[in-house]
């Protein structure tokens, strides 16, 4: 099914992102890995949007589809963004904090549908944001390879500074979520 290739797609993105990273040559295969690697994120982008897609079309929706969706959308950013990290794109530290807050911004979301409001998808940064920054990220790391500034504790490539990003506005995406939340639970 789609929904299947959108994930085999999110396993080839996050191994290509590994292997670019392992002792981050500069060359062509360096270059190769990294553009496979932004291929199979917008290829697993794109074919998840399509799966919704045509579920409604063809009046295939459900509930299971939407669940499943949910959780092999979780397992795709996770296999991408552990394939940055592992890669060594940035350090383990700053990528515990962004998986955390990659991880709890969808929780956020789908626990405030548990409590009996509607799904949130509200906050500074949401899942389609983020895969476009790693996309973004992963074209300028091809085109300027060098980490930023050029050293430093906090020196990284654009796909490193992507994962910063993560760590910082996903957080404050999961807060901003759950205080909306908050708010409205009172009133169910």
């Amino acid at each position: 099914s789609i929904t299947i290739l959108s994930l085999l797609s999110a396993i080839l993105a996050g191994v290509f992102f590994f292997f670019s990273g392992t002792g981050h040559v500069q060359n062509s295969t360096f270059n190769l890995l990294l553009l496979l690697a932004g291929i199979f994120v917008c290829l697993s982008s794109i074919l998840d949007a399509l799966d919704g897609i045509m579920a409604r079309e063809l009046g295939n929706a459900s509930k299971r589809g939407d669940f499943l969706d949910h959780v092999i959308d979780r397992y795709a950013d996770m296999l991408i963004v552990c394939g940055i990290i592992f890669g060594g794109y940035v350090s383990c530290k700053i990528g515990v904090i962004a998986v955390i807050g990659i991880l709890f911004s969808s929780y956020m979301g789908t626990q405030a549908q548990a409590v009996g409001l509607k799904r949130i998808y509200g906050g500074l940064l949401g899942r389609a944001d983020r895969l476009l920054i790693i996309i973004v990220a992963t074209f300028l790391t091809m085109v300027y390879p060098y980490p930023l500034p050029a050293s430093g504790m906090l020196s990284y490539t654009f796909l490193g500074w992507a994962m910063v990003i993560f760590a910082l506005l996903c957080n404050v995406t999961a807060l901003q979520r759950f205080y909306y939340a908050w708010k409205l639970v009172n009133h169910i």
